[in-house]
């Protein structure tokens, strides 16, 4: 997309949504960190059922450390991976509390370095918990940089490069949150939901996805072919002749 196409994708789905932000519960930084890690390849709605009764009484990685592994497994153990989760949260906590007091570090590459931590997880962390302007790449943004043409790439290692460089201010801070919603909710994996797309005409994307019981439209193509099929059906009935036979002459 040319720049000022970009500008005019965000600032629709700014238009569409004013106040973006994540769908996973949390009252403090660290909550958001234990709900990011547990949301790997789960849903958010998903992660939220198993952390509200959790974080009712975790609020602290001492909180979570004194929980203890085998209750955290119980409490989480409708999302997947929950085994290898609850060991991870048990072993970041005890690091935060090591390493930082208890509060959860600001850099990414200090995050990184959490059990469970991936760049994706840091870049939301920064973004959500701190205000920072980083553009966590996961299916959803993926999926819609690629099928609009707003930052194609291969895998999310080329797409948030691209989302650095062509992300306008005003809308940097919270572009990861409106294509992450997007994605989710009207660009979606199976079958995007074009016919209510506030960018459709800037999407690349083709053919475009009709709304549920619209008739496509009758093409040049399929008119012409069904008028030279009806010119052959009626090329082929048998015409009825013309002339009559002639009365033989008297001799």
């Amino acid at each position: 997309m040319k720049s000022d196409e970009v500008f005019e994708f965000f600032r629709r789905l700014a238009e569409d949504n004013p106040s973006p932000t994540t769908e996973l519960e949390s009252t403090n930084p660290y909550q958001l960190l234990v709900a990011v890690v547990l949301s790997a390849q789960a849903t958010d709605a998903s992660v939220n059922v198993a952390t509200k009764p959790l974080f009712e009484h975790v609020k602290t990685p001492q909180d979570m450390v004194d929980l203890g592994e085998e209750r955290l497994r119980e409490a989480i153990k409708t999302i997947g991976l929950f085994n290898t989760k609850a060991r991870n949260v048990i072993t970041l906590s005890q690091a935060l509390i090591d390493k930082y007091g208890g509060g959860v570090p600001r850099t990414r590459e200090q995050l990184q370095e959490l059990p469970g931590v991936g760049r994706k997880t840091a870049n939301v962390v920064l973004n959500t918990a701190f205000g920072e302007e980083t553009f966590a790449v996961d299916t959803h943004v993926f999926r819609v940089c690629n099928r609009t043409g707003l930052a194609p790439g291969k895998n999310v290692d080329e797409v948030e490069p691209k989302l650095e460089k062509i992300v306008p201010q005003p809308f940097r801070r919270d572009a990861h949150h409106w294509l992450i919603l997007h994605g989710r909710y009207i660009c979606k994996a199976r079958l995007p939901e074009c016919w209510r797309c506030p960018v459709i005409d800037l999407c690349r994307y083709e053919p475009k996805t009709l709304a549920p019981n619209a008739k496509p439209a009758r093409t040049a193509t399929r008119a012409s072919s069904k008028a030279r099929t009806a010119k052959a059906r009626t090329a082929s009935k048998p015409k009825a002749s013309r002339s009559r036979s002639r009365p033989s002459r008297l001799r």
